[in-house]
């Protein structure tokens, strides 16, 4: 399939698990002692140039993407989970080959005042 023909399916390269001890939160205690959150990215992208040339730099160096999103995962603390989905959902699409890109910001350590396992905000965003 020639690179320029529309996919029905787009390739996808996905950062999932992504760690970090951050401070976000609208709580006192939240901001004081901070809390786990994790990062799943999934990027929409045209591989096949760089599968073709066998060329990093017609892809996402995932690594390099993982050190970013990390820095902000664990870096100047938001409110909302909304603000730092949106943060990381920039850095992605900040990579000229990348067209969409799906990002889940996941808080297992919340308290509800419930039990409960984790809390998610998955946003997608698409290259204007």
């Amino acid at each position: 399939m020639p690179s320029s023909a529309p996919r029905s399916t787009p390739d996808r390269i996905t950062v999932h698990g992504l760690t970090g001890h951050g401070y976000h939160g609208v709580y006192p205690p939240e901001r004081e002692h901070g809390q786990t959150f994790r990062v799943d990215a999934v990027l929409e992208l045209d591989t096949a140039p760089a599968a073709a040339g066998d060329d990093l730099t017609l892809t996402v160096h995932y690594g390099e993407l993982a050190q970013q999103l990390h820095a902000l995962l664990v870096g100047e603390p938001v409110d909302l989970l909304e603000t730092l989905a949106q943060r990381l959902a920039d850095c992605c699409l900040a990579y000229p080959v990348v067209d969409a890109v799906e990002i889940t910001v996941h808080k297992p350590e919340v308290d509800l005042g419930v039990p409960a396992d984790d809390v998610t905000v998955a946003i997608r965003r698409e290259r204007q």
